[in-house]
């Protein structure tokens, strides 16, 4: 069947996303954020490839983030132990629910690498207060540029609270990946919003 125009086919048992990259050249004014004396943050500098997984995965299950969970440990590990790669755990009476991850292994520049909470801490204001601590310790390195890209597979908000936060918009992209929930990096139920299209199965065009 002849697709419509500006269509492309995706393989069954593949995802495709839009990307948004985005970048600010200064340290924007921080916006108001409620605190809680249960919050803290953390920096990570141990090896334990393991914790960092299960974290990674418990914040990014709903968006199915998978990158980290592809990677080989070995990879990952020199990564992590890049003292330009800084690691941030949120934690909420000592339980870990958020990530936070700054790379500034490129010179003059940082990259937004991981952002985001457990179901369990979002709606509670955390992720603006989240976001004003990596703008703070971002800008504190003498860098020219802050970046972050973001998905169509991520939470519906997160774009416009990366506007807000200051960062603009200046490339789009479209990536096609396998769905981890068919490899088994992820179970089957993550991300019920997003229906699995199984690699067997061909769906006629309506």
């Amino acid at each position: 069947m002849t697709l419509p125009d500006g269509y492309s086919e995706i393989a069954p048992g593949k995802l495709a996303s839009v990307v948004t990259c985005l970048e600010m050249d200064a340290a924007p004014p921080l916006r108001p954020a409620r605190a809680d004396p249960a919050w803290d943050l953390r920096r990570r500098v141990d090896a334990d490839l393991d914790a960092y997984r299960s974290l990674f995965a418990r914040v990014g299950r709903e968006w199915l983030w998978f990158s980290r969970l592809t990677m080989p440990a070995e990879e990952l590990r020199r990564i992590l132990a890049d003292p330009d790669e800084e690691v941030w755990v949120f934690s909420v009476g000592g339980a870990d629910e958020g990530l936070l991850e700054l790379d500034f292994r490129e010179s003059g520049q940082c990259e937004l690498a991981f952002f985001g909470l457990t179901a369990a801490a979002r709606g509670s204001g955390a992720g603006r207060w989240l976001m004003n601590r990596a703008i703070e310790r971002a800008w504190r390195r003498p860098i020219e540029r802050l970046w972050v890209h973001t998905c169509t597979l991520d939470h519906p908000a997160a774009l416009d609270f990366y506007r807000r936060s200051g960062f603009r918009p200046y490339a789009r992209r479209v990536e096609v990946a396998d769905d981890p929930r068919l490899v088994g990096l992820l179970p089957r139920d993550a991300a019920p919003g997003i229906p699995i299209v199984e690699p067997d199965r061909n769906s006629a065009e309506p």
